[in-house]
């Protein structure tokens, strides 16, 4: 494990690794911090130590096709530890079709609905059981409005350990059953998705459990980095870009020049970001992509306040048929302010017909079936290309962040009915124009 030291990203004070399992303490109890003036930590690592022990070249060889190709990358030191299912280096498609479409020459579509339990979730739960495992602990909680949470309880049944997920009454029904298909204790709260991540912080220190929470716990913002080193890693493969050289003879990584997300929490955004940070401090990427952050119009409190000119997140009441960036106070929207307005990006808002007809473009254009929260990326670089913001030679990336199984209902909302005919050839005859 090469970690120089955990930090805060309010304060900037510095801990010995493993020395805190949750928050700085000087911002709020760190059994409890909650909500964005918690003293979220970061992982920094030592760059010299990871130079010596791996480089671009090595990952690129490595056939272990899962996020663990970055184990120098990452925050573990025993690899006993890690969950056998397979999570990560999910496919990325150039998408040819939509982008001749759209008048852009190099469109990416990062499909991370094709993880195990079909979320981008995967990659921080897969990474916080591996921690749990080596820490010793025993019960293992998240709060989720049903992803996270199906994420969790996936890994956790992988690393045979106890999951309790505490998950809105409202969630839908296809997320719920999974989280009870893999054995977790489910409890639906009756309130919304904020309450319940304050009450599953509450149990996590009452009973002892260790805590995956967003924004609380600072090995999912590891988890979820992985995806900005997969994109890097594979825009360089020779079935999309061609690799550069550095002075030394070394590869570099290829960056995008944008980087679509939706934005719930802000947790996703945030670690992208932090999985660039990493890269190009390592001097495996040569630019910084701009970070363009989507929400939806019902749910836009990181919106707000990047728009107010401020990191300060004020509280809304939210609402959208996108329940995974259904957020009303953003326990990581501080984080994802600053990653949009230190590269450079922007945040788009973007309404839930919007979202529906994004679902529907992906999965004609590209057969990428995307859940709502996840096709507000794509929505969100719709609106982008209408407002002619994006050059049509700058490579772009829309990063789809569940499956559309998910959500049956709301995919059916996108999709067009199905017709009910007579078993004869007659019925048949009479619907097509021959």
């Amino acid at each position: 494990m090469f970690v120089s030291h955990l930090q805060c990203t309010l304060c900037g004070k510095t801990y010995a690794p493993d020395s805190l399992k949750y928050v700085c303490p000087d911002h709020g109890d760190p059994s409890t911090g909650s909500g964005q003036d918690s003293g979220i930590l970061d992982v920094v690592y030592d760059y010299a130590a990871i130079h010596r022990a791996t480089s671009p070249e090595k990952i690129s060889a490595s056939r272990e096709n899962s996020i663990w190709r970055y184990w120098d990358l990452l925050p573990l030191r025993n690899r006993d530890v890690v969950p056998t299912l397979q999570v990560g280096w999910t496919p990325l498609y150039r998408a040819n079709f939509l982008g001749a479409q759209l008048g852009l020459n190099h469109l990416f579509v990062k499909d991370d609905g094709r993880n195990p339990t079909a979320s981008y979730k995967d990659r921080p739960s897969a990474v916080t059981v591996a921690k749990a495992r080596e820490l010793g602990e025993r019960v293992i909680t998240t709060a989720s409005s049903g992803n996270a949470g199906a994420a969790l309880a996936g890994m956790a049944a992988s690393a045979h350990l106890a999951a309790v997920i505490f998950v809105p009454e409202s969630a839908p029904q296809a997320k719920i059953t999974q989280l009870l298909i893999y054995g977790a204790r489910v409890l639906l709260v009756r309130g919304t998705y904020d309450q319940a991540s304050d009450l599953c912080l509450a149990a996590s220190k009452e009973f002892g459990w260790y805590c995956r929470n967003t924004s609380y716990n600072p090995y999912t913002t590891e988890g979820k980095k992985t995806g900005a080193l997969e994109i890097c890693e594979q825009l360089t493969s020779p079935l999309h870009l061609s690799p550069n050289r550095r002075g030394d003879g070394g590869e570099v990584w290829t960056a995008p020049d944008r980087i679509f997300v939706s934005v719930g929490d802000g947790n996703i955004i945030g670690g992208i970001w932090k999985g660039l940070r990493d890269l190009y401090a390592l001097g495996w990427i040569d630019k910084m992509p701009r970070l363009m952050g989507i929400q939806a119009e019902g749910s836009a409190a990181c919106y707000d306040a990047w728009r107010a000119g401020t990191d300060e997140i004020t509280p809304i009441d939210a609402h959208t048929i996108a329940d995974s960036i259904d957020v009303g106070y953003p326990r990581d929207g501080r984080r994802a302010v600053r990653a949009v307005r230190a590269t450079n990006g922007e945040f788009i808002t973007v309404s839930d017909e919007e979202i529906l007809d994004a679902m529907r473009e992906l999965a004609r254009g590209e057969a990428v079936f995307a859940e709502p929260a996840a096709s507000a990326a794509y929505a969100g670089l719709l609106k982008a290309v209408r407002a002619q913001k994006i050059d049509r030679d700058e490579t772009i990336v829309a990063l789809i962040t569940g499956n559309g199984l998910k959500d049956v209902k709301s995919a059916m909302r996108a999709a067009d009915e199905a017709m009910v005919i007579e078993p004869t050839l007659d019925a048949v005859k009479g619907i097509f124009d021959f």
